[in-house]
């Protein structure tokens, strides 16, 4: 993740201690601030249901009405959990699928809250009453993060159901009816780039604080939509956009938590922006995105996957590549494993990627973004990622790097 809000904006924001090894920005009495980003441990993306109400065309692990599935029981569930809370995952987001539908939920998120876990929802938002607002305060939930993908009809077209926004938006306002903290989440395509200022002028209506903008990731249904990706100038004018409408927000008074989320790249893109606006301040975001590592230290290492047949993954969009079955064997263990051939890659990248992303003069702070994605898109986890959008002269890829590549 790339916090605009933090390293744009200036803002202390709640990830601040896990994200940048920053003591007194969020952390409870209970957690510990990582002295280097590789001592982290993993974020946890549960998909703990394969059932969903919608019917998303980009939904990344092909969840749906009536899909196979191995998820496990609720006293599976609970020594999961166990195992997790022992081997010191910071925070466990229960997703799906719609993780709503799944009748032991709050059972499970009270569980992991009690171990001392903070306890995450990915939603659709579209289940959320308030009787269910309730129970999620109830359990003390961290978060409640509700997907959208545009205003009205572009999100309903994107969900497969008509209504679905109007849905979610309800969910939203329940949420924060019941005082808990929610944010939106939104994967950016050809549907609603135009759409984005719209989209934060929602943000201003609603008094929505967070939002989190993904960037495309061919997984699960998603490969069959490769025409909704956007181009590299494309990228380039929806992260200035983001950029912008984030700074407004700022100077408007708003406390704000604005990030972009699976490529790296944004960060490199905000240094080199600040280098022309405040050196001095680019120096600050430097040390802050060189203590993070990038994709150096999120797939593999600060996040991971249990999906809903039980497979380990070293991220939610890994699905193609088992690392090992909760059903088998502990997740510590799974995750611990030396023997491992691609999380023993994703630990080490430097010997291992290729190409322009071996050469760039931004790898400390980028660390060859989402290596799934270039696995996605190449057959190979250590190709470059498609998706890095700058030039070849700002990762400086000189003649002589051409040669060397060549060689």
């Amino acid at each position: 993740m790339i916090n605009i809000s933090k390293l744009y904006c200036d803002q202390v924001t709640p990830g601040d201690w896990l994200r940048y090894g920053k003591k007194g920005c969020g952390e409870r009495e209970c957690e510990i601030v990582p002295l280097v980003a590789s001592q982290r441990r993993p974020i946890v993306v549960w998909n703990i249901t394969r059932a969903c109400n919608l019917r998303c065309i980009h939904c990344y692990n092909d969840s749906g009405t009536g899909k196979a599935s191995n998820d496990a029981t609720k006293d599976e569930a609970m020594a999961i959990i166990d195992d997790l809370a022992h081997f010191g995952v910071p925070s466990l987001l229960f997703s799906g699928g719609e993780p709503l539908m799944r009748p032991d939920l709050f059972e499970l998120i009270a569980y992991a809250g009690d171990k001392g876990m903070r306890t995450v929802i990915s939603t659709n938002g579209t289940l959320i009453d308030r009787k269910i607002a309730k129970k999620i305060k109830d359990c003390k939930v961290s978060y409640v993060g509700i997907s959208l993908d545009g205003i009205g009809d572009i999100n309903d077209k994107f969900r497969g159901v008509e209504g679905a926004f109007d849905r979610a938006v309800a969910g939203i306002r329940n949420c924060m009816d019941a005082d808990i903290r929610v944010g939106l989440r939104l994967t950016l395509t050809q549907r609603n780039l135009e759409d984005l200022k719209g989209l934060f002028n929602f943000f201003e209506a609603e008094k929505i604080e967070r939002a989190c903008f993904y960037h495309f990731v061919p997984s699960g249904r998603g490969k069959g939509i490769f025409n909704e990706d956007l181009t590299h100038t494309q990228t380039r004018a929806a992260i200035e956009m983001i950029l912008s409408e984030t700074k407004r927000f700022k100077e408007m008074g708003r406390k704000t938590d604005i990030l972009t989320v699976d490529n790296h790249v944004d960060g490199v893109y905000l240094y080199l922006k600040l280098l022309e606006e405040d050196p001095a301040k680019a120096e600050l975001v430097w040390k802050l995105l060189v203590w993070n590592g990038g994709g150096m230290y999120s797939s593999g290492v600060g996040i991971g996957c249990i999906d809903f047949n039980g497979k380990v993954h070293p991220d939610q969009f890994w699905y193609h590549y088992e690392l090992g079955d909760v059903h088998e064997k502990k997740f510590s263990e799974i995750w611990t494993d030396p023997d491992e051939p691609l999380l023993k890659g994703l630990r080490n990248r430097r010997e291992y990627v290729k190409g322009r992303c071996r050469v760039c003069k931004f790898f400390d702070v980028c660390g060859g973004s989402l290596r799934v994605r270039a696995d996605l898109s190449y057959g190979d986890p250590w190709a470059p990622d498609p998706a890095c959008y700058l030039s070849d002269n700002e990762i400086g890829l000189d003649e002589a790097k051409k040669k060397e590549l060549i060689k």
